[in-house]
């Protein structure tokens, strides 16, 4: 068991660390204080290849395993969140959905432009008025001979007012008896007729990226936008979400190493009762259990990398990843600020974005709540992986590198 990391995988994570340092740490406070997503972080993450870096070389991305996903997720979080949300909705989301589950022509039209970063994707699954309960959504397609009528709207969509292209849950056969059954996924291009959309403000967190609603009034798409078969979209969707949920449980890994880095920095620099507070015991407590949470949520990111390049289904572990990576980084940030008092309430210092950031995530691709009954039902037996008509390929570097 070869746990180091390859050259290749050490240059994705320098080059992504560097960027992060020397663009992103001089714009983040201003950015997330404005609520803005800075014009250049979109063009810049897509001419240094990150928005495409675990796409096969000949659909125009990087060729990178889906470890090295991982750990440029880790690197983008440990600066600021909204950084790693753009990987989640671009790549996880939406671009592996493509490679998984499109036509050829799919790949070519819709994937290759977003592994080169000329267009943005997001995704679409969450409505104003379902969120973890994805099979009683309201929006609908409705076929019409060579195309789909597509009403409804999709709320809380990351890179809303940014993207180029949506991959659209919606119902296409009430008919059906089981729900599950009943809906479909399209790949739906934001310039459509009909295609509205705005952003959100007043977040609690993640207040520097692109949160908003994406609205489908009679929108017309083509039979050939439509991503694997009538029906599918549930199945699709859950697939999108195993490979979402890496990203996001990978991230909040970089998070609590940054809370333990600003920890560490503070504890060594700041003294009270004659010391540094970082010789106090209970400072000690709080930042060893940083680093146990860091070590366990990394293992567990490579864990799920490599299972993803072998090929082997992952949901189970990539929901126990995100579910444990998330709570252990809302929990660093909550003794981050802790270790740094009062300094710690104030945006002087980054742990307290960094705390409004991780409360998101123990909500968004399935909420804490929703992964501890996934990993009960494991247990039991009560539940387990139906297999899927297509599966996420495995990491050939043969392939990916052609």
């Amino acid at each position: 068991m070869d746990f180091a990391l390859t050259p290749e995988h050490l240059q994705a994570q320098q080059m992504v660390r560097d960027f992060v340092h020397r663009e992103i740490a001089p714009i983040i406070k201003d950015a997330d204080r404005s609520q803005q997503m800075h014009p250049s972080i979109l063009s810049r993450m897509a001419d240094l290849g990150i928005l495409g870096i675990c796409i096969p070389q000949k659909y125009g991305g990087q060729g990178f395993d889906y470890i090295t996903l991982g750990l440029v997720c880790e690197e983008l979080e440990a600066m600021d969140t909204s950084l790693r949300v753009v990987m989640s909705v671009h790549v996880g989301l939406n671009s592996l959905a493509i490679l998984q589950w499109g036509t050829e022509e799919q790949k070519q039209k819709f994937l290759a432009p977003q592994a080169k970063g000329e267009k943005y994707a997001m995704f679409g699954l969450t409505e104003p008025g379902v969120g973890s309960d994805v099979a009683a959504m309201t929006s609908t397609a409705r076929r019409d001979g060579d195309e789909y009528i597509v009403n409804g709207e999709k709320m809380w969509i990351s890179l809303a007012t940014k993207a180029h292209h949506i991959l659209w849950v919606a119902r296409t056969n009430p008919e059906r008896p089981d729900p599950h059954d009943q809906l479909s996924a399209f790949i739906i291009e934001t310039d459509r007729s009909g295609v509205t959309r705005g952003d959100i403000h007043g977040k609690l967190g993640v207040r520097a990226g692109s949160t908003g609603w994406v609205n489908c009034q009679d929108v017309r798409v083509p039979v050939a936008n439509r991503l694997g078969e009538e029906g599918e979209g549930f199945k699709i969707a859950m697939s999108c979400l195993d490979n979402g949920r890496y990203t996001v449980g990978s991230g909040a890994v970089g998070l609590i190493r940054a809370c333990l880095e600003a920890s560490t920095s503070y504890a060594t620099s700041r003294r009270a009762f004659g010391k540094e507070i970082g010789k106090h015991q209970l400072v000690q407590e709080k930042i060893a259990k940083m680093v146990r949470d860091y070590e366990y949520g990394r293992l567990m990111t490579l864990k799920v990398g490599w299972m993803k390049n072998m090929g082997l289904r992952n949901t189970q572990e990539t929901s126990l990843l995100k579910w444990f990576a998330t709570d252990a980084s809302f929990q660093a940030a909550h003794e981050a600020i802790q270790i740094h008092g009062a300094y710690g309430y104030s945006d002087e210092y980054d742990v307290e974005r960094y705390l409004r950031n991780s409360r998101g995530a123990i909500i968004y691709e399935g909420t804490s709540e929703i992964h501890m009954l996934m990993q009960a039902g494991y247990a039991l037996g009560y539940r387990s992986n139906a297999p899927l008509r297509c599966e996420l390929p495995p990491y050939d570097p043969a392939v990916w590198e052609s």
